[in-house]
């Protein structure tokens, strides 16, 4: 009972991670649009439709090669393309196609956007278009940069202060960090202030996998450090659900933010992990939350520390008498991981799997928005196929075992790449359901991996792999923003680079070892 109420109380908090990580796929979208004009319109031409204002034109603008032919009060005929306007000599012609002379100005009043979507995005409030443009494509990247260092900074806090004190920092940070976000006064407080909301979001999601980690038994790992990212892919439903209800950016952001502020007034309530306590030598601590637990489960006997600290200190006595001498073992750094010609292998292997995980992850969620149809569903159905793809990945686990569940889905989500590009572009629903099975399969090499690189490698250098796992983990979420703008290049791009890493490593992962039912190796 005890560790049920911790758990998913720390893990309802993981929903503001998932929120936060792709909540820019709405925040920064580029609705349709044109240079602004000085002066009141009176006609508007677009092909063979005609209006008194731009409003009316909108719904007709099929391409951003095309231009719209404006008359304003004064008899003056402007042709408005996106990142640039003319002045036409012959104001009485008001045909579309004209070959008469005219004057090309840059849009130095500004830009008209198309409101029907959007009342007001990132893009339309600070003009992030033709030359601003790459700034707003930097929103995401700068975002996954700041979730890299928080991961970094907070994990090792974490072993220093404690678990609970990063968890109540980390979720008060991103319950005050997003609601700032909504209140930022230009490009760069924004992006400076999406940043300090990453370090925090990420540091809260590493620390909230050991805390949890930590807390269960034995024999409900595995499943409860899977459905961490359960909570983290409802929070991807939440956003396309935000997104739908709220189409002011800034409102939008301070929902989002508000969902889970419950967990913020309740998480100074969870204890600190005996675990951690005991690694501190903090054992009348320990020995308090062991009886807080002790009650909640309405355990009669419950363990006593000092009885536990004897065991391990015989255990100690005896080890030391032995050859393998506690004192004299040596620091491990990340060189280790490189020691020999199998284990370097092994290393090369599993970075590049947690790579392509990251990359497919990211790729195919902040791709969903641009597959046609209704991009809110899209998203909704994106973030939840991600459920099922993470019990089908704890079954497999334990049935077929880690390498033989990893093979097939990493080789199937680069089939799936493949078959993506032969679809008919008008075939949405086929497109949108091909990118869903994408997603599940990437979704469950990317649940698998975190346990299964804790079981190739031994106690010495453990955390060092799980570590720099994660770490070309983020290396790949930093990534993916720039892989999902290479459709600008080619619309199948991405996917083509996605394909490429999940087919490499899914042949890779054939030479590595079974891990399923061994015991885990000390040397």
């Amino acid at each position: 009972r005890f560790q049920a109420f911790v758990y998913f109380a720390s893990v309802f908090q993981a929903m503001s991670c998932g929120i936060h990580y792709l909540a820019s796929v709405f925040m920064a979208v580029t609705p349709n649009f044109v240079c602004d004009i000085p002066g009141n319109v009176s006609r508007v031409l677009s092909y063979n439709s005609s209006g008194s204002s731009i409003e009316d034109i909108w719904t007709l603008w099929t391409s951003t090669e095309n231009y719209i032919v404006v008359q304003l009060e004064n008899g003056e005929t402007w042709e408005l393309k996106q990142c640039s306007k003319s002045k036409r000599e012959d104001s009485s012609d008001l045909t579309y196609e004209y070959r008469g002379n005219k004057s090309e100005f840059s849009c130095s009043d500004g830009f008209l956007y198309d409101h029907t979507k959007w009342k007001s995005t990132i893009v339309t409030e600070w003009d992030l278009v033709c030359d601003q443009e790459w700034l707003a494509k930097f929103i995401q990247p700068t975002f996954m940069l700041g979730v890299l260092i928080g991961a970094v900074i907070f994990g090792d806090i974490a072993d220093r202060m404690g678990r609970r004190r990063v968890i109540w920092f980390a979720s008060a940070g991103q319950f005050v960090f997003g609601v700032a976000v909504a209140f930022t006064f230009d490009y760069y407080s924004f992006v400076v202030v999406r940043f300090l909301l990453a370090m925090v979001s990420s540091g809260y999601l590493v620390v909230a996998f050991v805390y949890v980690t930590e807390f269960v038994g034995t024999k409900a790992r595995t499943w409860a450090s899977m459905h961490v990212h359960a909570f983290f892919a409802v929070g991807v439903m939440v956003v396309a659900l935000m997104g739908f209800l709220v189409r002011t950016w800034w409102v939008y952001q301070i929902f989002l933010s508000i969902t889970t502020l419950p967990f913020v007034l309740c998480c100074w309530m969870l204890p600190e992990t005996p675990f951690w306590l005991l690694s501190e030598a903090r054992y009348e601590d320990a020995q308090k939350v062991i009886d807080i637990m002790a009650r909640w489960n309405k355990v009669s006997t419950p363990c006593k520390i000092s009885e536990l600290c004897s065991v391990q200190q015989d255990h100690l006595g005896s080890d030391r008498t032995g050859d393998n001498d506690v004192s004299s073992m040596k620091k491990h750094n990340i060189l280790d991981l490189f020691c020999n010609w199998p284990i370097a292998r092994r290393t090369v292997t599993v970075w590049l799997v947690w790579f392509t995980g990251s990359l497919g992850y990211y790729v195919f969620s902040l791709s969903s928005v641009n597959l046609g149809g209704n991009e809110y569903l899209n998203l909704f159905l994106i973030g939840a196929v991600e459920l099922p793809s993470y019990v089908i990945a704890c079954i497999g686990m334990d049935k077929l075992g880690r390498r033989n569940t990893l093979i097939p889905f990493l080789l199937s989500s680069a089939l799936i790449c493949v078959l993506i590009m032969f679809i008919p572009q008008d075939f949405n629903i086929l497109i949108i359901l091909a990118n869903m099975a994408g997603k599940f399969s990437i979704g469950v090499a990317f649940g698998l991996i975190y346990l299964y690189t804790a079981e190739l490698y031994p106690t010495i250098v453990r955390s060092l792999a799980v570590g720099s796992g994660s770490m070309m983990c983020r290396v790949g979420s930093v990534v993916a923003p720039f892989c999902v703008y290479l459709r600008s290049v080619w619309i199948f791009m991405p996917l083509l680079l996605v394909g490429i890493m999940a087919l490499l490593s899914g042949i890779l992962t054939i030479m590595l070892p079974e891990t399923l039912g061994k015991p885990l190796t000390n040397t």
